[in-house]
């Protein structure tokens, strides 16, 4: 009950709780996107990518999200035309935006004047009194324009995504839809940084739509499922934040992986108890 007082009293528990509200629904459409894709890992480049620019903000002064967003937009755009034109393997391209850009981003923080560990700890394991009512606001908008994007053109993306030869062949503008994607994905793993954390943000991109996936197997469910998983996993983390006094990000992804342990355990439960019927109904 501290808690939910607690929210209505501070401001910056009243963002962090509309934060990890809108991130869930961020991350759960957009990794639903990535996990049909199966560009899991690089995401997780554009992620470690995007500390070079918040570091090169971090010195001189700018606000860090917008150093993020241009290094982490570049990155993914970088990254997805290596790999349609073949000129770097994927994989090698992901590694080498990945080390860079941390090490950019390591380099710049520790020449800040006055620099001290708990300003990379806040972005690397995320900061519940980090987030802004600017970064809501720009979550808001995000959300907004994803549920609008989903619903109304969720067949050609997730055509383009599971088979891109096809597609293309059906008239499907492919290219587009795959640099539009990455620029939207760089932006939804920017936004939510504040409140996970680099470190572990690429676990809020794909643990409920793993888990999504355990309750259906089609696509049109599995959206609004991750984005319930993610949101149910971003509140109870942040409660357990602020009881345990923990970083945000460790939180959030303790509960995300209770909520698919449990529903795992239930699904094999009920898979038992069906097989234990049909067993008893032919004896």
């Amino acid at each position: 009950m501290n808690f939910i007082s607690d929210i209505l009293q501070y401001n910056y528990l009243s963002n962090a709780l509309i934060a990890c509200v809108l991130s869930g629904i961020t991350c759960g459409i957009i990794g639903t996107y990535i996990v049909a894709r199966r560009m899991v890992f690089l995401c997780g480049g554009i992620t470690h990518a995007s500390f070079g620019g918040l570091g090169i903000a971090f010195y001189f002064g700018a606000n860090p999200i917008f150093g993020a967003t241009v290094f982490a937009v570049l990155s993914a755009l970088g990254i997805e035309w290596s790999n349609s034109r073949s000129k770097i393997r994927p994989d090698s391209a992901i590694g080498m935006v990945w080390g860079i850009g941390m090490a950019i981003g390591a380099f710049f923080i520790a020449l800040r004047p006055g620099y001290t560990s708990g300003d990379m700890a806040n972005f690397l394991f995320g900061s519940i009194i980090t987030v802004t009512e600017g970064d809501i606001i720009a979550l808001a908008i995000l959300s907004a324009l994803l549920i609008v994007g989903a619903i109304l053109w969720h067949r050609p993306i997730m055509f383009a995504a599971f088979d891109r030869n096809f597609a293309e062949a059906s008239g499907v503008p492919v290219k587009f839809i795959h640099y539009t994607m990455a620029v939207v994905t760089a932006i939804t793993i920017v936004l939510s940084i504040r409140t996970m954390g680099i470190v572990l943000l690429i676990s809020l991109l794909t643990m409920p739509v793993v888990t999504a996936n355990l309750l259906s197997k089609d696509y049109k469910k599995i959206i609004p499922i991750a984005v319930v998983v993610a949101v149910i996993g971003g509140v109870t983390g942040i409660a357990l934040s602020y009881h345990a006094e923990v970083p945000s990000g460790p939180a959030i992804i303790f509960m995300l992986t209770m909520l698919f342990l449990t529903i795992k355990l239930l699904s094999l439960w009920v898979k038992h108890s069906k097989r234990t019927k049909a067993r008893a109904a032919k004896a």
